[in-house]
């Protein structure tokens, strides 16, 4: 069974090439957008092409992988992304650049769930909140490793060559995936199909609901941290390109350690008070804390504490997402990649709302902050909902 840590990595190292590839046009969109000409809400229908896609094929693929196993789906949706993220750097205009960035969202969609199968056949229960703080630790890492790798390659080679590079390392990794996993066919045969009666089970779960809310204002948040943090860093807050750099890694980083202590208090906490407040309680303080800091930061009229603030934010605020995926997997069960998939669907769907509304906020009001006040209070909705969850083995 030391096998499956291998598998964990590997599954890891994906997570950090999902959140490379899916981060990079964040980063480079301030020059992309130079040189294209978009303005504030043409970038974010750009961002919002991705999420779109990505929430629409997001229970398909998941699905996918319940009936077909996840070692297939897993490779199909690698390949798919990384050929567009070589396409993102051919792009000619909005028209060109939209279509790319919505197929490549098709193409991404279900590594998550497709992962969370994968876990759920080698993991058993008390120890898959460990294994997801590792998973959405290292998509962290990846979006630390983003500004660190992009605007270097970008002073280099342009923003172009980067997305070549980037689409490269994806197809790498299936190549590896290929020969080295194995499905898990003894303890969790492979499921050939969802019934009706299996989502059944899921709608008149109440707390499968609860969770899809608390997902969606979670999700709105982080993705105001993968679309729109480097536009309002240097926009928004006056930080030059070298300044850049560090200062969007440096929430990653954090939002890294977010997610591992996540996972690990909340397996803990299953065994000390039961898995009901086990699941509930790391996300609900997670959130609370999350909430009041991005309000913070937003009165803070120092750059450096403003960066802090807001790194703190997606810190608190990642210690939901391990938690989150254990208790899909758990109100799932066998059907966990489409449970799996309709949580991270109404996060895309938070995802979509935040790409484009921020961008609309923005050009409305000219104001960058209002848009983060209004996701701290929004975190702090997801945190009160988190009570309503009772979680499943």
């Amino acid at each position: 069974m030391q096998r499956k840590y291998g598998f964990l990595a590997l599954l890891s190292i994906l997570s950090v090439i999902t959140f490379l590839d899916r981060n990079a046009i964040s980063i480079a969109g301030i020059e992309m957008s130079k040189e294209l000409g978009f303005n504030e809400q043409e970038f974010g229908w750009i961002l919002a092409a991705f999420t779109i896609s990505y929430g629409l094929f997001e229970i398909p693929t998941g699905w996918w992988g319940d009936r077909f196993g996840e070692k297939k789906v897993l490779a199909r949706i690698v390949i798919w992304w990384s050929l567009f993220t070589v396409l993102t750097g051919m792009a000619g205009g909005f028209a060109s650049l939209f279509i790319i960035r919505f197929l490549f969202g098709a193409g991404e969609a279900g590594a998550y769930p497709n992962t969370a199968i994968a876990i759920r056949k080698w993991f058993p229960v008390e120890e898959r909140g460990r294994a997801q703080a590792l998973i959405w630790m290292a998509s962290r890492i990846g979006g630390a490793l983003t500004p660190l790798l992009v605007v270097p390659l970008q002073l280099q080679v342009g923003w172009r060559v980067t997305f070549y590079i980037l689409g490269g390392i994806g197809l790498l990794w299936v190549l590896v995936w290929l020969i080295v996993y194995q499905t898990n066919e003894e303890d969790q045969p492979v499921i050939h199909s969802v019934s009706p009666s299996g989502w059944s089970q899921l709608v008149r779960n109440q707390s499968f609901w609860f969770l899809l809310a608390v997902y969606y204002c979670y999700a709105c948040g982080v993705f105001f941290f993968i679309s729109w943090l480097p536009n309002y860093l240097v926009k928004g807050r006056g930080l030059t390109h070298e300044e850049l750099t560090y200062s969007a890694s440096l929430p990653f980083l954090l939002a890294a350690v977010g997610c591992l202590l996540g996972g690990v208090w909340s397996d803990y906490l299953v065994k000390r008070i039961g898995l009901i407040w086990g699941r509930r309680l790391v996300p609900l303080i997670g959130l609370t804390l999350s909430g009041v800091v991005m309000i913070l930061a937003t009165q803070s009229h120092n750059t450096s504490w403003t960066v802090l603030l807001l790194a703190l934010g997606l810190a608190f605020m990642d210690v939901t997402a391990p938690v989150a995926w254990a208790v899909a997997t758990g109100i799932g069960k066998q059907y966990s990649g489409s449970a799996t998939g309709a949580m991270n669907t109404a996060g895309l769907i938070g995802g979509t709302v935040a790409s484009l509304g921020i961008g609309y906020l923005i050009g409305w009001t000219g104001d960058y902050n209002f848009p983060v006040l209004l996701i701290g209070i929004q975190l702090l909705i997801g945190a009160t909902l988190m009570l309503f969850i009772r979680s499943e083995s």
